[in-house]
């Protein structure tokens, strides 16, 4: 079984990475660069750098930023923002990323899903899905799951379920979901709706979104199925260091990679 990995993410505004709650009231929580190397140090499996205004702006990834931090890293770097055409994905991986990420631009133009995996092959292209679970009706059972543009600012037809089988079956090499419900709120990944995409799909997921606890990772991967989880404040703000994190779930019984003894 492969193992289950552990992300550290890095929301970065004007250059400096923020954590908000539900994708609103942003506060800044340090430099991109020395966070990168810190977790590249401390044995995170991967590093995700999304520049969150970069759609809503209108405007393309910093790439001198991503330069910098693909410097001090030696692990798989996602870069993700205002990457809109396949220019966008070869200045990416040029200035040192691995793997792109895609969002808004995948569900205004979901050719560019094909394009990206014809030009660069599936291991390249991530997509990423912002949902927000809507109260339901009265009485109607669960709400539905409504994807979300531009950093959770502009509500689609799109539902999480349909648009996520659908990228699998364009050819994308995982899927990076994250509550809207849960982000930033600490109580927990949202299992139930990761474990039904984890019996949809055939490619990878990465939980993103409710990170609290050491507890929150063992459930994702036991009860949400995930193969991946993402979090931000609880790394960034020391509330849980990751090679702790490693060898906790190792403790539960979870396949992860060795830990790094700092």
């Amino acid at each position: 079984m492969l193992a289950k990995r552990i992300i550290p993410c890095l929301d970065v505004k004007d250059g400096q990475t923020v954590k908000g709650t539900n994708f609103l009231q942003l506060r800044q929580a340090g430099d991109p660069v020395e966070l990168g190397k810190l977790y590249s140090c401390q044995g995170a499996d991967e590093l995700v750098f999304l520049d969150i205004t970069a759609s809503h702006e209108g405007r393309k990834t910093f790439a001198n930023m991503v330069q910098k931090v693909a410097a001090e890293i030696d692990i798989p770097f996602t870069v993700g923002g205002g990457i809109s055409e396949l220019a966008d994905v070869d200045r990416m991986l040029s200035a040192g990323a691995d793997k792109i990420s895609i969002n808004s631009a995948a569900l205004r133009r979901p050719q560019l899903i094909d394009e990206i995996v014809s030009h660069f092959g599936s291991q390249v292209c991530v997509v990423a899905i912002d949902a927000k679970q809507e109260l339901p009706e009265e009485g109607t059972g669960e709400g539905t799951w409504t994807c979300y543009l531009n950093g959770g600012r502009i509500p689609t037809e799109r539902n999480l379920f349909d648009w996520a089988r659908e990228v699998n079956d364009r050819g994308a090499g995982e899927i990076l979901f994250t509550s809207m419900n849960h982000d930033g709120v600490k109580e927990g990944f949202a299992c139930e709706a990761l474990s039904r995409l984890a019996s949809l799909l055939t490619i990878p997921v990465i939980a993103s979104g409710g990170a609290g606890k050491m507890e929150d990772f063992r459930d994702v991967f036991t009860q949400g199925h995930a193969d991946a989880a993402l979090a931000a404040s609880v790394f960034h703000f020391g509330q849980i260091g990751i090679p702790e994190l490693k060898e906790y779930l190792r403790k539960e019984g979870i396949n992860v990679r060795p830990p790094v003894r700092l």
